[in-house]
């Protein structure tokens, strides 16, 4: 195996921390919830299956740190990608048996898991884009536009673990079972695919990073996002009455959609304005060369007129 260049000790120690603190925790809630025997199992099943990642985790998590003052977030990316399938399999054997056990209405367990998972994952993704350590990108106004483009992604982050967390939290009247199945693993698809977009975006724009054309992730946030996660929060509200729908992130994405619309009609406008720009650039570049090449003829032409004067004083 390579040996991987110098990691950032302290990007690397940080990532590992978050990671497995958050594995932890989801550890603990899969064996407080089951008792007797079966208890034992299932805390020899976690912690062996958390010493397996440990290990995968020990050579990702440095070549992460290895990358992260460079404009490349391959490895970022795979890591994002183990971390969350691991991670959901776990919440997904938790959400099962909040619902196999309906008479356990502990709020404050079921609240804390939310709030636990919306810190991680957020945290986790800033952390492994890490733009505190982009030194290649010198303008503080670019930072900052960098920034804010990662806000978006975290809130979205917010929104997809909003839907997610309506199947754990208490509910009066529970969904079927098809719509909670496929609401789990549409959230789950996302969370697994769109931070890596993101990431993949910032790989891609490389040392000359672009952040207004990085439009891949805006679009397919606009659609998974923004407009499906309407219909999902207003069917359940109709259909289901279904009182625990959020209707702040409802009018959250509502402004979402008016803004990216207007983001991407004025993208457009600039890519069909930018070639007659460019047309004009070129012309003005060219008049001075235009202006340059009739001087050297006159030089001639004064040279070849000075010579008859010559030949004419000799002749006299």
């Amino acid at each position: 195996m390579v040996p991987p260049p110098p990691a950032n000790k302290p990007h690397v120690c940080l990532s590992t921390i978050l990671i497995m603190s958050s594995m932890a925790l989801m550890d603990a809630y899969l064996v407080e919830q089951n008792q007797g025997p079966r208890k034992i199992g299932i805390c020899i099943m976690v912690m062996v299956g958390d010493i397996c990642f440990l290990i995968i985790l020990r050579y990702v998590a440095v070549w992460v740190g290895a990358e992260v003052r460079t404009a490349k977030r391959g490895y970022a990316m795979i890591l994002w990608f183990l971390y969350i399938f691991v991670l959901e399999i776990k919440v997904y054997f938790i959400y099962q048996n909040y619902k196999a056990d309906r008479k356990s209405l502990d709020t404050i367990a079921r609240k804390a898991l939310t709030l636990l998972l919306s810190i991680c994952m957020p945290a986790l993704y800033i952390l492994l884009v890490a733009i505190d350590h982009m030194e290649y990108v010198r303008p503080f106004k670019k930072k900052e536009e960098i920034r804010n483009r990662l806000f978006w992604v975290v809130v979205d982050l917010l929104d997809i673990l909003d839907i997610q967390a309506n199947l754990w939290e208490p509910q009066k009247k529970g969904l079927p079972l098809w719509a909670e199945g496929l609401m789990f693993f549409y959230c789950y698809i996302l969370l697994l695919i769109l931070p890596c977009v993101s990431l993949s975006e910032i790989s891609m724009q490389g040392i000359n990073i672009v952040p207004h054309k990085m439009m891949l992730y805006p679009i397919l946030s606009l659609v998974t996002i923004n407009i499906i996660t309407i219909f999902i929060r207003g069917s359940n509200m109709v259909f289901y009455r279904d009182v625990r729908v959020s209707g702040i992130l409802m009018g959250k994405n509502v402004l979402a959609i008016i803004l990216k619309t207007c983001s991407f009609v004025q993208y457009r406008k600039q890519l069909q304005s930018a070639p007659s720009g460019f047309g004009i650039e070129l012309q003005k570049n060219s008049i001075p060369h235009s202006q340059s090449l009739p001087t050297p003829p006159q030089v001639v032409i004064q040279n070849q007129t000075a010579l008859p004067e010559v030949t004419g004083c000799e002749h006299t």
